[in-house]
């Protein structure tokens, strides 16, 4: 109490973060839970006692508000926002809704929200000019939210939803000239994806998206993109143009990691990645071949199969991607399991691979007397390399 007194006002003056978790909750007993509460209240409520530039809850509330406490949580946000705070950092998980006021403060540059799997309510009159990182997770947006929350933040960069839903709508559309970071981590009800993603995203560096495909995809304008993370399975064996639309989409990236769920062949022909240097793919093993022939670039290659049953690897010797020939440099096998069909496609790859300099294969899933009869395999396997460095893991 004595922190609150005239004497040691002028320490608190200007404060840069306040946290708080449930370690700090478990510290306090009965007798000074109330000094506890005097002292934020005054802290946060009393005018011209603190600047602030961070707030964050940052282990979530649900223990905060219970029948032996009552902390004005939901006061101590608005009073943070009140101090012209430039980040907020909560977990809502028992707070209800998210207060309307943290979606009209001109302050905020970074804003951080975290829910239950409950509806966010925006306000109509949101306005979050100064905004520059808004990162929502486990939320349900109902029809246009998502557009009057993305439109009315001006000078966004980074913008993630995570684990997110989707109701009521027909249409998820970001167009935001200056944003640089965008994650797409949503949820539709089971049947109905119809549907449709527009971006329109001229600076983008880095984008992610892991959700079933959707009806359709319009992505313009994505040529300062670098590094893109696919992670798709389908809903609908219709949609299965729509996805070749949304590599098209990005067909300008440098470096790409690609999962793909599903058995579903992609009927529609893949863009040809100019650019792509970099490529993780974890997938059906044709649809590793179809990629290669579309990456002529290529220097770097990480493959982990999903299904190894399909692909006659001494098949393919007739047509060599351009890219095993020309520039491919270093191939990683995440998950190395020595039945033929693995050893037939490490010998595809080392008659072909022209210019490789590096071979990496992780042992996975073996018995000690499996593993090293499959060591020793590779090791006649690759026998006659010179140039290349061979490393088994």
């Amino acid at each position: 109490t004595s922190i609150i007194s005239t004497k040691w006002r002028c320490l608190f003056s200007s404060i840069s973060t306040i946290e708080f978790d449930h370690c700090l909750l478990s510290g306090l007993t009965d007798r000074n839970v109330d000094s506890f509460k005097n002292f934020v209240d005054r802290l946060l409520k009393f005018p011209d006692q603190v600047s602030l530039d961070c707030f964050r809850l940052s282990d979530g509330i649900s223990s905060w508000n219970d029948e032996d406490h009552d902390f004005d949580v939901s006061g101590w946000i608005c009073a943070a926002l009140c101090r012209g705070v430039k980040e907020i950092d909560l977990q809502l998980d028992n707070l209800g809704d998210a207060p309307p006021v943290l979606f009209t403060c001109h302050s905020l540059v970074k804003l951080t929200l975290e829910g239950k799997g409950s509806k966010l309510e925006v306000p109509p009159d949101v306005c979050l000019g100064n905004l520059k990182t808004l990162w929502l997770e486990h939320w349900v947006l109902f029809g246009d939210s998502i557009h009057r929350l993305i439109s009315n933040c001006h000078v966004l960069q980074d913008l993630a939803f995570i684990e997110f839903s989707v109701a009521n709508a027909r249409e998820v559309n970001i167009q935001i000239p200056s944003l640089k970071s965008l994650v797409l981590d949503f949820f539709f009800p089971t049947g109905h994806s119809k549907y449709v993603v527009v971006i329109n995203a001229p600076n983008l560096v880095y984008f992610r998206y892991d959700s079933v495909t959707v009806e359709g995809y319009s992505l313009s304008n994505m040529k300062s993109l670098e590094k893109a993370e696919i992670c798709f399975w389908f809903d609908s064996s219709n949609y299965e143009t729509s996805a070749t639309h949304l590599f098209q989409g990005i067909c300008n990236v440098r470096s790409l990691r690609l999962t793909i769920h599903e058995v579903i062949p992609l009927t529609s022909r893949i863009p040809i990645f100019h650019n792509l240097i970099e490529f993780e793919f974890y997938g059906r093993e044709s649809l590793l071949v179809e990629f290669l022939h579309c990456t002529p670039n290529l220097k770097t290659l990480t493959v982990k199969f999903q299904v190894v049953a399909e692909t006659q690897w001494k098949v393919l010797h007739m047509k060599v991607p351009s890219c095993l020939s020309l520039h491919l440099k270093e191939i990683r096998i995440l998950n190395f399991k020595g039945d033929t069909r693995m050893f037939e496609m490490i010998s595809y790859f080392w008659d072909n691979a022209m210019v490789l300099e590096k071979l990496i294969i992780r042992v996975n899933a073996m018995t000690a007397t499996h593993e090293s009869k499959a060591h020793n395999q590779l090791l006649r396997l690759l026998k006659s390399s010179k140039k290349c460095l061979i490393v088994i893991l």
